[in-house]
């Protein structure tokens, strides 16, 4: 069967809360946005309410995780191609009702909205913290080698809560000891990158440091000097991540015009399928 090669561009962005962001610019920004998959993290609001241009928006199919915590976490994907599956949570019971997972198929392509929970060393969440990366990897392992028996390919956006390595945050030296920087979850996320055969796809793309960052603290002065980690990664399985061209963290031009405290990393792909 013949392959057809096109352009796809797939963006990720917590919104720190869907309500507040589209008041602020998200829904300026997504009608802008060339991507044809979006992916959505700390949405909070369960659909009814959100305004119907955030729940809804046109010419988007939607797909929608919301916590059975009220305002707490939701991940939703918003494709520009009906889903052929749709998919909540990874079939985990502690974690499928918690809004930080969901997933649908595409032709040749099934695309994961991640939520990774922050933690918080020496409390109960970071203990669910660690909980969630043992389950959800095991998911990533399931998933992959189905895809691949599919012929498909896989990828995972999202907020994964861990930066990676040293170039990946600013203040790593004052962070060694603080949850999303601490060695047993870097050394995870070295394992998603390693034994379990994904690719971190922006940083083959902008292999040196530092950054770029795409979380900044609205505490201080954190943003003006891009004092910031980066958390936000789109992990694809290698097929997928070879064809990567670009990838751009759509940083604000200025403090007061953020609409959340994360900036949209987006990768365009001139991928090939079936």
């Amino acid at each position: 069967m013949a392959r057809l090669r096109r352009v796809l561009t797939v963006s990720t962005v917590n919104v720190n809360g869907l309500r507040a962001a589209a008041k602020k610019g998200y829904l300026e920004w997504l009608a802008a946005t060339p991507a044809e998959v979006v992916c959505l993290q700390e949405v909070r609001a369960e659909p009814e309410q959100l305004p119907a241009a955030a729940r809804q928006p046109e010419g988007w199919h939607v797909a929608h995780s919301h916590s059975v915590l009220k305002g707490r976490a939701g991940v939703m994907l918003l494709s520009r191609r009906e889903p052929e599956n749709v998919r909540i949570g990874f079939g985990d019971p502690e974690f499928d009702d918690s809004g930080r997972y969901v997933e649908i198929d595409l032709p040749g392509l099934t695309v994961g909205s991640l939520y990774l929970p922050s933690g918080e060393v020496g409390t109960e969440r970071q203990d669910e913290k660690e909980r969630f990366m043992a389950s959800f990897y095991t998911h990533l392992v399931e998933r992959q080698a189905k895809a691949a028996a599919e012929g498909r390919e896989f990828l995972v956006c999202g907020d994964w809560n861990i930066a990676h390595r040293e170039i990946d945050l600013k203040a790593w030296k004052t962070n060694i000891g603080n949850a999303g920087f601490l060695p047993e979850e870097r050394a995870w996320l070295s394992k998603v990158f390693g034994e379990a055969g994904f690719v971190d796809v922006q940083r083959t793309l902008t292999p040196e440091g530092p950054g770029p960052y795409s979380w900044w603290s609205y505490r201080g002065k954190a943003f003006d000097n891009d004092s910031g980690w980066r958390i936000d990664y789109q992990v694809a399985t290698t097929g997928l991540a070879a064809t990567a061209t670009a990838a751009v963290t759509e940083r604000a031009a200025a403090y007061d015009q953020r609409w959340s405290d994360h900036a949209p990393v987006t990768v365009t792909f001139d991928w090939s399928h079936p």
